[in-house]
């Protein structure tokens, strides 16, 4: 990418910042009430490329027609708007990672209900 234009170099680095950064909790392992993480920095992405990391910069510093250039600027577009989709849904529909009986006992307590303890056999 020595010879790149700005824009593939932009189109570049977009796709860095969409991909995510190893640690990073994912939508369905974070909290609804915890905040999203920064993400690592590109220096110290570019430090260490992984593999897809690598494969991307091979296949963008190879495009060299418009019609490549547009499907790459695509392909970003379609990234963050998953990205989004993700974080909407997990911001609207907080308890589709619970448990049946976890969502009832919330919905109760929403309300100002404690449900009662269960009655297990063989315990007091």
């Amino acid at each position: 990418m020595a010879s790149s234009t700005p824009q593939v170099r932009s189109i570049y680095r977009r796709l860095l910042r969409e991909l995510p950064s190893p640690g990073s909790p994912t939508p369905s392992t974070r909290s609804a009430t915890t905040p999203p993480k920064f993400r690592s920095s590109s220096h110290q992405k570019l430090s260490a490329p992984s593999a897809i990391q690598k494969r991307i910069r091979d296949t963008i510093s190879k495009a060299n027609s418009a019609s490549q250039m547009a499907q790459a600027e695509q392909f970003v577009q379609y990234v963050q708007a998953q990205r989004m989709y993700a974080t909407l849904i997990e911001r609207y529909n907080p308890g589709m990672g619970m448990s049946e009986e976890e969502r009832v006992r919330l919905s109760a307590r929403r309300v100002g209900v404690n449900l009662p303890t269960e009655f297990v056999k063989g315990q007091e």
